[in-house]
């Protein structure tokens, strides 16, 4: 998956974690995988632009989505679902995001300014690909999809940071296992044998 992240917003956000994000979207919603998407962060007044010229709306919004090509995901249980092809390579368009909003939902939210990012993003790839929530049923379809996808992230993510954060404090246990026993080596943790130099 080709994704695209411009920076215009002047707010320090972790780019590489979105780019994986929308990457893991696209992946689990079996796109092509030449698919392209550009993601857009700008700053209030860009946004509350984009907002009044696109949807005659005032004021900046958290998320807009610029869909390009009609591309839609394989339906579950047809032969593409799962498969590596997907639908056709093409460019799916453009998310539009706005950290300066996303900080504050995030302060009313009570969770990280990055979550909600997240959240914002994985909406409007939903949104590229044509699920909305304007219905009642649409609305329960289109959040229970953008739920599994970000636990499904978040779990993925944990992952790696917990196995990280064992080995640290496996380190750590050895190290201070090493200090309290005497006649132990720095450097030598666990090996016994015939590594010592000078002993003749």
């Amino acid at each position: 998956m080709s994704v695209e992240i411009a920076n215009e917003s002047g707010v320090t956000v972790d780019e590489t974690g979105l780019t994986a994000l929308a990457r893991y979207v696209l992946d689990e919603l079996g796109m092509h995988p030449l698919a392209e998407l550009s993601v857009l962060l700008v700053d209030p007044v860009t946004m509350a632009d984009l907002h009044q010229r696109w949807l005659n709306q005032p004021g900046p919004t958290d998320v807009l989505a610029f869909p390009m090509d009609e591309l839609r995901p394989p339906p579950p249980g047809s032969e593409r679902a799962g498969s590596d092809s997907g639908p056709e390579p093409g460019l799916l368009g453009d998310v539009v995001l706005c950290p300066d909003v996303a900080a504050e939902q995030a302060r009313q939210a009570g969770h990280p300014p990055a979550d909600e990012l997240d959240l914002l993003c994985a909406h409007g790839i939903l949104h590229l690909l044509g699920y909305d929530h304007a219905e009642p049923e649409e609305r329960t379809a289109m959040f229970a999809l953008q739920d599994r996808l970000l636990a499904g992230w978040r779990s993925g993510q944990a992952a790696p940071e917990a196995r990280q954060a064992g080995r640290r404090r496996s380190a750590r246990e050895a190290d201070e296992a090493g200090q309290e026993r005497p006649g132990r080596e720095a450097g030598h943790a666990g090996h016994a044998g015939p590594e010592r130099e000078g002993s003749g």
